[in-house]
């Protein structure tokens, strides 16, 4: 069979007809949305929040964990890996397990679980007991992003579901803002142990939610025997191996390493197979046809790049903070507190704006301030710190509130609510894959373009070079008035430190890079936009 006649029109129809994985309202003539139903929107979203600022806080707190484990500094990144690895191979499988299990049952068990695993991890005695429950922790906690994002698209009537994408736009965009800061605040005041428990509050209030709110269903066991088995192991398989490779790549020297080899031959075998699979199967557990539709496929390709701008700039500014300015944990979360707070006070203002203004204009608009956010750090020097980065901060925030309710508003018009799964899952897993794609790329950059500075400023610091004597002599004086009695010493120390100021200039020369590149891929999703068709009203309605 040809591709082409895997994409003709009539194949764009689920082969396999399920009922919605939530009866619709009742009284769509109305658009009148129940008290019961804002609860069971409210607690998801609240869910798929925890579950994606799970991400960041333990990030921010990574030194402090190890230490406290017993992991050395090359193992850490094993805690931020086992999370990662599992939430991304849960998010496309939410949809069809939803349906066998009923939402109802399966997301209460699931934020249950999340509870009770985030709890086990602050217990955690060494590094082997972390990665085991930070994996059962990212499995249980990646069940609540898109099982948010489904309820919105099933529950809600057309008209309500610009409120309830942008309550959705907190958990994708405000959350990894204010990962760092909270991590910060908590590992600083309380203790590591506590960006763990702080899931606990906000977790239960969730659960009784959710227990208040949503219908009670019958679970389709029998589904599993019709399951997608080989499209589902091909896909765990493969974005497993791929998401080791982008969280461990460049820590292990990327095609250097023979594990690192290894798996990217097993990603590269298994991910073709499941799109042969799922393009052939009659059962396909995820329905990648929905790729073809115009809005829906640019706007899950727009959503990749706004995940790997998103979850990029999230990893390096505080890196550079860190490295570079010398800031704690807390001192970081401060200054990224202003990528987070101005958005509290945008995205519940999003869909009124959109009720004023073509959608595709908010997206471009908001992927242009991003974009531009990125360009305000392209000239950045050793003094490049929080004062500097206040007003980018700032533009970056509101361009983020304006991209992601519009940009999940257009990709899900005319999505029909027995294909809600799908599409949620696609739509999720498309962005924390970009996030995984961009902070690979974006730290293997940094390290190739500091080595390329040093070399090209080391070409400039020659002993022939009468500016370098005068500073080496300067320095030299400054060591022996300061405790070197011995001349030689005193200059060798003199030439380290020049080194040093070498290096640490490149650095900042190459994280100007690193924002260079952001801004350029964000523009590059602007134009993207351009070609996706006009919704009507501001909903999510309009053909597909």
């Amino acid at each position: 069979m040809s591709v082409a006649e895997l994409f003709e029109d009539h194949s764009l129809r689920p082969r396999q007809l399920t009922p919605p994985v939530i009866a619709a309202p009742a009284n769509q003539n109305a658009d009148a949305v129940s008290l019961t139903t804002w609860l069971a929107v409210i607690g998801a979203t609240l869910g798929a929040f925890l579950a994606v600022i799970n991400i960041q806080i333990v990030n921010s707190s990574l030194a402090d964990i190890q230490g406290a484990i017993g992991a050395g500094i090359d193992d850490g990144s094993w805690i931020s890996t086992a999370y990662l690895i599992p939430e991304i191979i849960v998010i496309p499988l939410t949809g069809w397990l939803s349906r066998v299990f009923s939402m109802r049952t399966y997301l209460l068990v699931n934020t249950a679980l999340f509870l009770a695993f985030s709890v086990a991890c602050a217990f955690s005695a060494n590094l082997g007991e972390m990665i085991v429950l930070r994996a059962f922790q990212g499995f249980t906690g990646g069940v609540l992003i898109p099982a948010a994002f489904t309820l919105i698209m099933t529950m809600l009537p057309r008209s309500k579901q610009p409120i309830g994408l942008a309550m959705f736009a907190l958990s994708a965009t405000f959350a990894p803002a204010i990962g760092p800061t909270v991590g910060g605040y908590l590992n600083e005041n309380y203790g590591w142990e506590y960006i763990f428990y702080v899931n606990l509050v906000p977790g239960l209030i969730m659960l009784a939610m959710l227990f208040a709110s949503l219908p009670k269903a019958r679970m389709q066991l029998g589904l599993l025997r019709q399951g997608d088995w080989a499209g589902i192991a091909a896909m765990a398989i493969g974005l497993g191996a791929l998401q080791t490779v982008l969280e461990e790549g460049n820590r292990e020297d990327w095609f250097g390493s023979d594990f690192i080899v290894r798996l990217t031959v097993i990603a590269a075998i298994a991910l073709p197979a499941f799109l042969w699979i799922e393009l052939r199967g009659k059962n396909p557990v995820i329905n990648l046809r929905l790729l073809t539709r115009r809005n829906f496929g640019l706007g899950t390709a727009a959503n990749f790049m706004l995940g790997a701008a998103l979850y990029g700039s999230s990893f390096v500014l505080p890196l550079y903070l860190s490295q570079q300015q010398g800031y704690n944990a807390e001192q970081i979360g401060e200054v990224l507190a202003w990528t987070g707070i101005p958005q509290l006070i945008m995205i519940p203002l999003v869909p009124r704006l959109m009720r004023m203004v073509d959608i595709r204009v908010l997206i471009g608009i908001g992927f242009a301030l991003f974009a531009a956010s990125n360009f305000m750090n392209i000239h950045m020097t050793m003094d490049y710190a929080a004062d500097q980065l206040f007003w980018a901060n700032i533009v970056r925030a509101i361009g983020q509130a304006l991209v992601m309710t519009p940009l999940s508003v257009v990709a899900s018009a005319g999505i029909e609510a027995e294909n809600a799964g799908s599409a949620s899952g696609l739509f999720n897993m498309t962005r924390n894959l970009g996030g995984a794609i961009g902070i690979a790329t974006l730290q293997t950059l940094i390290t190739k373009r500091e080595q390329f500075h040093s070399n090209v400023l080391m070409d400039s610091v020659s002993l022939f070079n009468e500016a370098t004597r005068q500073r080496i002599a300067d320095l030299t004086h400054y060591f022996q008035t300061h405790g070197i009695a011995d001349p030689l010493v005193a200059q060798h120390q003199a030439i380290i430190a020049i080194g040093r100021i070498v290096r640490r200039e490149a650095f900042v020369m190459s994280y100007s890079d690193v924002f260079l590149l952001i801004g350029i891929g964000l523009v590059l999703s602007l134009l993207a936009t351009l070609a996706l068709k006009k919704t009507i009203g501001g909903s999510a309605a309009g053909a597909h």
